[in-house]
C-alpha cells in the first residue's frame, strides 16, 4: 500500500520533486530582470525597465531561498565523492556565485532604481549573474537528463498514477532510485 511520507511536504512525491520547478521559477525571473536590464540600457522605456529590473531581482532573491532550501535538502542526500555529487556540487556553487551576484546588484542598484535607471556597474553584476546562473542551470540538467536523479523512469505507468505517484517502496526499488 502506498504511503504519504512528512519529506514529501519538502522535497516533493517520488518523481515529482520540488526543487526543478522551483527553478524554473528563479532562473525565468532572474532571466526577466537581465531583459529588463538590457532593455533599460539600451533605452526602450528606460525608466519603467529599470525600475522592473531592480523589482524582479528581489523578487528572484525571494524565491532564490526556497529554491536553495529543496535543492539543499535534494543535495544532502547524494552520496559524496561520485559523480553524481560532483556534478550537483558544481551546480550549487554556480547557483550561489549567481546569487550572490544577483544580491549585490540589487544592493548597488538600488540607487538607481530610485532615480529610475540601470547603473553600468549593476548592469555588468547582473550580467555576470546572468552568466553564472546559465551555467548553473546547464549543470542541473546535467543532474537530472544525465544522471538521473529523481527520476522514476516508469514508461508503462499508469497515467493517473504517473501524474501523482506514491508508489510502494517496491515500485522505487525496481526503479533503481
Amino acid at each position: 500500500m502506498a504511503e504519504f511520507k512528512p519529506s514529501y511536504a519538502v522535497e516533493g512525491l517520488p518523481g515529482h520533486p520540488l526543487h526543478p520547478p522551483l527553478t524554473d521559477a528563479t532562473i525565468g525571473i532572474y532571466t526577466f530582470a537581465t531583459l529588463a536590464a538590457v532593455l533599460s540600457k539600451l533605452g526602450v522605456a528606460e525608466h519603467a525597465f529599470a525600475q522592473a529590473w531592480w523589482l524582479a531581482l528581489v523578487v528572484g532573491l525571494i524565491a532564490t531561498v526556497f529554491t536553495a532550501l529543496t535543492g539543499l535538502i535534494d543535495w544532502l542526500k547524494i552520496t559524496r565523492g561520485t559523480e553524481l555529487w560532483k556534478t550537483a556540487t558544481l551546480h550549487l556553487s554556480a547557483m550561489l556565485t549567481a546569487t550572490v551576484f544577483f544580491l549585490i546588484a540589487a544592493l548597488v542598484g538600488h540607487g538607481g532604481y530610485v532615480d529610475r535607471e540601470v547603473t553600468t556597474g549593476a548592469f555588468l553584476v547582473t550580467l555576470i549573474g546572468f552568466v553564472c546562473l546559465s551555467a548553473g542551470g546547464w549543470l542541473g540538467g546535467a543532474v537530472t537528463y544525465v544522471h538521473g536523479m529523481r527520476v522514476l523512469s516508469l514508461p508503462d505507468e499508469d497515467t493517473v498514477k504517473a501524474i501523482a505517484p506514491v508508489p510502494t517502496d517496491e515500485k522505487v526499488e525496481a526503479a533503481g532510485r
